[in-house]
């Protein structure tokens, strides 16, 4: 059993950062269904595969909400989050063998990150762009990504037009500052401990200092 585990929204200022773990018997499941990385494809294409995807393979899925992040990032780096999320989504599907798209300059100190959160032993492969050479990485990819689009939907719903929800989205920097500028708080989906977030508080609170 192999395991390939691909994440979105990790450095996104809006929104849950996913994980996503896809666990095949052979690549050539997931390979024969055309699968690229998620990046590549269309949103409607991404949608189609997911959809062939939970149908062929195991998935596993784990979200990681923004206060959640805020909490984690007194503790340890980002990436020790994610490498942390990794090994959940990995536990939950008992591979022998796991795929890692590396979330850390150096692949390999990144994979002894991941076994170290790993309850059971499981053999780690971590590489940079893994999510262009691994088809089941790929597919992990497309689902992490549907998913937390899916999220980004629902939380549109509820507080209108935020955008992608990344610091570099024009959309999402308006919604975001509107909002501070508004409520003189950053708004409970966002990820506080974030520059972007700081720097529109420092802002406001500039703002706030020259009425007087």
């Amino acid at each position: 059993m192999i395991c390939g585990v691909d994440e979105a929204g990790k450095g996104s200022v809006l929104g849950p950062l996913v994980i996503a773990a896809v666990s095949v018997t052979e690549e050539r499941v997931v390979a024969d269904l055309g699968v690229k990385d998620s990046k590549l494809l269309s949103p409607r294409e991404r949608e189609r595969l997911y959809t062939l995807i939970r149908r062929s393979c195991r998935i596993a899925t784990v979200s990681v909400e923004a206060a959640e992040i805020d909490i984690i990032r007194r503790e340890m780096t980002m990436n020790s989050c994610v490498a942390r999320a990794h090994a959940r989504a990995i536990g939950k599907l008992s591979p022998s063998r796991a795929v890692v798209d590396a979330c850390d300059v150096n692949a390999l100190r990144y994979a002894e990150m991941v076994k170290n959160h790993l309850v059971k032993p499981c053999e780690i492969l971590s590489e940079h762009h893994a999510d262009e050479t691994y088809p089941v990485v790929s597919a992990a990819s497309i689902i992490a990504k549907v998913t937390r689009d899916r999220s980004i939907k629902r939380l549109t719903k509820q507080y209108g037009e935020i955008g992608s929800g990344y610091p570099s989205d024009p959309v999402t920097i308006t919604w975001l500052t509107g909002y501070i500028e508004e409520h003189s708080v950053p708004p409970p989906i966002a990820r506080k401990s974030w520059k972007t977030v700081s720097a529109l508080l420092a802002r406001k609170s500039q703002t706030r200092l020259a009425d007087f």
